[in-house]
């Protein structure tokens, strides 16, 4: 017996049209998949009221940049990894160096370089020693011999009766800090991946429509 497979020709066209379709289908949905999870993440962001500027951290982008395939992929990442990693995660932050972390109370006043003051920018700027002391039922201090300007800052004295001077906590001491889970990435990630299969299906049937 002798079998002889004869392909029509329009199988073959309707079949790389279908593959066609699947492309076009899977890097749209790919693409919408990564558009709404880098927007579920800057919303998350804002309204944890860590500010637009670390939501505008995170971005997307589609593969293949161009073009249409079935392996298509979408990738959302920070800028600022560390950051919004840390918010995500909720860390035990420790000190370095093993022994304190300086949390600078109001009087501290801000640092020239933005973010929070260091002892030693302190001491350096206000030309006042700090003080430590010890406290066995609360955080410890470093605290600081002068006179509180109007801003509530602790400055020199320059009085010689010693009229207004005032001993300022200036830094809370503590070994540790547990900083607070604000954000659930993950949450996010789950709905969009959860979300794919779906998008897949409306495409495709979207697309002959």
């Amino acid at each position: 017996m002798k079998l002889k497979l004869d392909i029509d020709p329009d199988i073959v066209a309707m079949m790389a049209a279908e593959v066609a379709a699947g492309e076009r289908a899977v890097t749209a949905a790919m693409r919408e998949a990564g558009t709404g999870l880098k927007s579920a993440w800057r919303l998350q962001i804002t309204g944890a009221g860590l500010g637009r500027r670390l939501a505008t951290s995170i971005r997307s982008q589609n593969f293949p940049r161009s073009g249409e395939s079935l392996d298509a992929a979408a990738l959302v990442w920070s800028k600022a990894p560390v950051i919004v990693g840390a918010h995500d995660a909720g860390p035990l932050i420790r000190s370095k160096n093993g022994f304190w972390l300086a949390i600078p109370l109001p009087a501290a006043g801000k640092s020239l370089r933005g973010g929070r003051i260091t002892p030693g920018e302190w001491e350096r700027r206000r030309g006042l020693r700090l003080r430590f002391v010890y406290r066995r039922t609360g955080p410890s201090l470093l605290v600081a011999e002068g006179r509180l300007n109007t801003k509530g800052q602790a400055v020199v004295s320059r009085s010689k009766t010693g009229r207004g001077k005032v001993t300022a906590p200036i830094f809370l001491l503590v070994p540790q800090v547990k900083l607070p889970k604000r954000l659930d990435l993950a949450r996010d990630t789950d709905r969009a991946l959860d979300s794919v299969p779906g998008l897949i299906v409306a495409n495709w049937v979207g697309g002959r429509l």
